[in-house]
């Protein structure tokens, strides 16, 4: 069936509608990236035969996750919208575990780390809208091909919140997680290495993507609407390619969302064209309905992901936490100033000195105390509070994060699980 055409008023409205559907918070999810290495030499490539061997392998399995892979070959495992926290770990860590038992009967292991420390990028997936992606990205430098194949990143999914103010409403949580999402970089920094070199920073992944399309990988977010900032953002945000039935998909220059809808050239766009246009832009908080934060490096070990989602729900589900958190936070707006994430001075620190910088340190001890606090209430089991716990002693409360193990062979840990 045809699509029907959209205008310009439309496609404001239905913006406005599908971004920010609010509501009490009630569903929590996770998205998991990982890497996928050789299990006894991690630093030696893996041919595309055996990724691919082990891709048919994996796909088999009848996992509950929707189960995908990015254009490096990247495993990413994405939870169903679950009741609660316990209700999303325990459905994600049963399918992890079936992951990782078929990957190792083929002598493949998921590596958990921002970035991929000893490969160059190298693109997989030979489809037209990757091939479109990495034409549009190669345009603004290296960062766009090392973030489609060398990256990997936790993404923590929340419901938008209510419509009223308050420290659940929609507007709040949105500014929040812009405020909140530094302390989030700099705690769970892990990634100080590409290409096997020291990079600098703690969180490679997290530069790259402050280098990307300076307004695709950007979000309006102080400012008293979201959805209708937001929308305009989206409607001005440049096209990075266009759909085509057969063929190679056009890259436009200089084409904004918006000035197609009026030119209607070099075809007019549809409500399908709107919705594939919202996944083509990569800020690090994304509404889709629900609020995706994606601004968090891939964590060691087998559990190590659950810390994150644990500590990111909690501080914005249970409203005594939010509300703390949110007083706590708000100073950081001036450190902040007024450019938006990621391109601004707080979120450059987080992502090159993590837990170093006070400020940064402080609030994230203040965000864990207050997230460990909270998790009892929301029903958290006994193996995560006792992983949040032993992260925030490992690292919070001495101001390190998982990158600064990397740094230091004496504090080493395998990111291998």
């Amino acid at each position: 069936m045809t699509m029907p055409l959209l205008t310009e008023v439309n496609a404001e409205h239905l913006l406005r509608c599908i971004c920010f559907k609010t509501g009490p918070p009630r569903t929590v999810g996770v998205e998991l990236e990982w890497l996928v290495h050789d299990l006894h030499h991690p630093e030696s490539p893996v041919s595309e035969e055996r990724i691919a061997r082990a891709q048919t392998v994996v796909r088999a399995l009848p996992l509950v996750s929707a189960l995908t892979f990015e254009p490096g070959g990247q495993l990413e495992l994405s939870s169903l919208p679950a009741a609660s926290l316990t209700e999303c770990v325990d459905s994600v860590s049963t399918d992890l575990a079936a992951v990782r038992g078929a990957l190792r009967g083929e002598g493949l292991v998921l590596t958990g780390l921002g970035q991929d420390p000893w490969h160059p990028p190298r693109r997989l997936l030979r489809e037209p809208r990757y091939d479109a992606m990495e034409t549009y990205l190669d345009r603004h430098g290296p960062a766009g091909r090392s973030m489609m194949c060398g990256s990997a990143s936790i993404q923590v999914c929340l419901d938008a919140g209510h419509a009223e103010p308050g420290p659940l409403g929609y507007g709040r949580r949105w500014k929040l997680a812009h405020l909140l999402g530094a302390v989030l970089v700099a705690a769970f920094a892990n990634s100080p290495h590409r290409q096997r070199r020291t990079t600098g920073w703690l969180s490679t992944r997290q530069s790259q993507w402050a280098d990307l399309d300076p307004v695709r990988s950007l979000a309006p977010y102080d400012g008293p609407e979201p959805r209708t900032a937001w929308a305009a953002h989206v409607l001005d945000a440049p096209v990075m390619c266009i759909r085509a039935d057969a063929g190679p998909w056009p890259v436009p220059e200089n084409l904004s969302f918006r000035q197609w809808l009026r030119t209607g050239l070099p075809r007019p766009p549809t409500r399908e064209d709107l919705d594939y246009h919202l996944t083509t832009l990569f800020p690090p908080v994304r509404p889709r309905g629900h609020l995706e934060l994606r601004m968090i490096d891939a964590q060691p070990g087998e559990d190590g992901w659950t810390v994150p989602l644990a500590v990111t729900a909690a501080l914005f589900d249970d409203p005594a936490a939010a509300e703390t958190v949110y007083r706590a936070v708000k100073p950081l707006a001036e450190t902040a100033g007024r450019s938006p994430a990621p391109r601004n001075p707080l979120w450059e620190t987080a992502a090159r000195s993590g837990l170093a910088d006070p400020e940064l340190r402080a609030a994230a001890v203040l965000c864990f105390a207050a997230a460990q606090e909270a998790l009892p209430r929301l029903g958290a089991s006994t193996a995560v509070l006792d992983a949040v716990s032993a992260f925030a002693a490992r690292y919070v409360a001495r101001g390190r994060c998982p990158a600064d193990d990397l740094l230091d062979p004496d504090h080493g840990k395998d990111h291998r699980s």
